[in-house]
């Protein structure tokens, strides 16, 4: 007997499947339109700054756009001894070209960034030209204008900074250089800081978070012990400090602080000191003022975390015959390790990036990372060198963050798992 082939399916079930995937279709469509202002929002108000303050950090315009014949022609060039004759007529145009432009004169502030006397060396080279243009060739004209354009470290250096991209803002944010070689050394002796000024602000924030630990965690534990109607009023004065400004709070800091203020006149009148002390413009006016700051950051997530703990825990490990101390310990605290975590990257981060407190507070020793961001970025207007200590701070933090997040998430799987 012949097989029979399978009968066909009925139309109705082919046109219900058509109707299911159509259906499956438009609801992935409505939640992607649903997330998509959400995504684009992410995307230019996070993502998007963050790329360009990296490439910033490494972009390098100014040589190329002020000199670009003289960029074209130093391309196959090995860097030995002196270019050749083209390289010397391109840069000749060019300087010529450029007189008295914005960009010659950025070109010529970025070279004497790396060697003192590159400005000079530009600006009055293409001064010349301009006023007297040579007619024999272009490199003996160059070399007897200045000795400097026959060197050869001259034209490395420019060489080396035509480039579209370079190290040089990022090298110096770790206190390293490239020699007349092109190899990464460190800088001079005196002249490296940054390396101790990203020990200092790592330090400060470390520091202002354990002293927001020790202080936090007793506050956010009396807030959840106590009967809800106390405990909101408190909480209250736990949240005051937001509805001030951070400036009116520093400065309310000085006034307290300074040597007449009002912690001085007390100590003073107790007995305790006989000379005021100096809590201001140094380390520990800092301190003070910023654990004074961030002191909320660290209580709520305490408290979220602690009021979520059932007292049983406590008194069934009491009854059980654990001292209380001890059952607080091995009990109560490893519950609350995810609030205390939270609050302390929480903090970290925050304080990393302070600017105003120790720039009003401290003296030259306390400033961190954050006020040499300003400093360029307003005062000097090297975006470069603002995005390098940016991008580095950014680095510094995503690699804390996950080495903490790593160990701080064991220790809280294995509090939970016990």
């Amino acid at each position: 007997m012949a097989d029979t082939p399978p009968p066909a399916l009925p139309v109705q079930t082919t046109s219900l499947k058509a109707q299911l995937r159509r259906a499956e279709r438009l609801k992935k469509l409505r939640y992607g339109a649903l997330i998509a202002p959400l995504a684009l929002f992410l995307i230019f108000t996070f993502l998007w700054p963050i790329i360009g303050l990296l490439n910033k950090a490494v972009d390098n315009p100014e040589v190329h756009t002020a000199l670009p014949a003289t960029t074209k022609a130093l391309a196959g060039w090995s860097q030995q001894g002196l270019p050749d004759e083209a390289a010397y007529a391109a840069l000749q145009a060019d300087l010529i070209q450029a007189k008295g432009s914005e960009e010659l004169a950025a070109a010529a502030k970025r070279l004497n960034m790396e060697r003192t006397g590159m400005r000079s060396l530009i600006m009055n080279s293409a001064r010349k030209l301009a006023a007297e243009p040579p007619t024999g060739p272009a490199k003996a004209a160059l070399i007897e204008m200045d000795a400097r354009w026959g060197e050869s470290d001259t034209w490395q250096l420019v060489a080396r900074n035509a480039r579209a991209h370079t190290d040089h803002y990022l090298l110096t944010a770790l206190d390293l250089r490239r020699d007349e070689a092109g190899h990464i050394v460190g800088a001079p002796e005196g002249e490296g800081v940054f390396l101790d000024v990203f020990g200092r602000t790592l330090w400060m924030s470390f520091v202002v978070t354990l002293c927001c630990c020790v202080l936090g965690f007793p506050v956010a534990y009396l807030l959840a012990r106590l009967p809800a109607r106390t405990s909101n009023l408190l909480m209250i004065c736990v949240l005051l400090p937001f509805w001030t400004s951070i400036l009116v709070r520093v400065a309310a800091w000085i006034v307290i602080l300074q040597d007449g203020g009002l912690v001085n006149q007390a100590l003073m009148a107790l007995g305790v000191i006989d000379q005021p002390l100096h809590l201001v413009f140094n380390r520990i006016g800092v301190y003070i003022s910023m654990v004074h700051i961030l002191l909320p950051f660290m209580i709520l997530p305490l408290y979220s975390v602690m009021k979520g703990i059932s007292p049983v825990y406590l008194r069934a490990a009491v009854s059980l015959g654990c001292p209380p101390f001890k059952s607080f310990w091995k009990v109560y605290f490893p519950m609350t390790v995810p609030g205390l975590a939270a609050g302390g990257i929480l903090v970290f981060i925050l304080s990393i990036g302070y600017y105003i407190t120790p720039a009003l507070l401290g003296g030259p020793k306390e400033q961190m990372v954050s006020y040499f961001v300003a400093f360029y970025t307003n005062e000097t207007i090297n975006w470069g060198m603002a995005a390098a200590l940016s991008a580095l701070l950014l680095v510094a933090i995503s690699v804390l963050y996950t080495v903490y997040n790593r160990l701080v998430g064991n220790t809280t799987f294995a509090a939970k798992s016990r």
